[in-house]
């Protein structure tokens, strides 16, 4: 199976140019076939116990389910970890030319549901990748957004979001630079704002803003 790899080159004012990569020719003769289906299977036991969790809360299951369901997830990533630090370790990162999209998207899986410590870790290697055309740049926008939010800093593609521990509301954290978002995404192959987060709206947003960034600083001293 052969699949395009693009790379298209956007110019955003001052003549700053972005390479974005949004998919890839796959030549699956040249696939590294036992370490994809290992690959594989570290990407179905990191999505599985995900969404069972993700399912419960949303059904509002008993705490003790939930509770439970969370250990597991935390156990099956830390397992998960382990044996994608060995891999990384022997084979540096692989992109879906050599594992297929599943089996990489797998090492960035484990590796956004990492510590911080870990995502700052393999940042390099990410990014090194992301311009070797071997990860996303969705992806790589997507772990800078993690690790800005972790260390509490403003996020620079609105990737993430929060809940309000005493509403249960969810808000975009805050990001910088609400003005030029769209165009900061767009470099990194991502969807507009509006039709990524519900009823987004940037203006009203800019706003809100000044009391979502006291909320996260109240719930991060609790």
């Amino acid at each position: 199976m052969r699949r395009l790899f693009i790379i298209s080159v956007f110019l955003l004012p001052g003549n700053i140019s972005f390479a974005q990569v949004t998919s890839f020719t796959i030549d699956s003769s040249k696939l590294n076939k036992p370490l994809m289906a290992v690959l594989d299977t570290i990407f179905q036991s990191d999505q599985s116990v995900r969404i069972k969790y993700l399912q419960a809360k949303r059904d509002n299951a008993q705490v003790k389910i939930v509770d439970s369901l969370q250990k597991v997830m935390r156990s099956t990533d830390s397992q998960n970890l382990i044996r994608v630090n060995t891999i990384l370790t022997k084979y540096g990162w692989l992109g879906p030319q050599k594992v297929g999209i599943m089996g990489s998207q797998a090492l960035f899986l484990v590796i956004q549901h990492a510590d911080l410590q870990t995502q700052q870790s393999y940042l390099p290697m990410i990014r090194a990748s992301e311009k070797n055309g071997e990860i996303l740049s969705s992806n790589l926008a997507i772990l800078e957004d993690r690790i800005n939010m972790r260390t509490g800093k403003k996020q620079v593609y609105g990737s993430q979001g929060f809940t309000d521990k005493q509403t249960g509301k969810t808000y975009i954290y805050p990001v910088a630079d609400v003005d030029h978002l769209d165009e900061r995404r767009k470099t990194m192959g991502m969807p507009p704002m509006k039709d990524y987060a519900k009823n987004w709206d940037a203006e009203e947003y800019k706003k809100q803003l000044p009391e979502i960034e006291k909320l996260v600083r109240e719930q991060a001293n609790k």
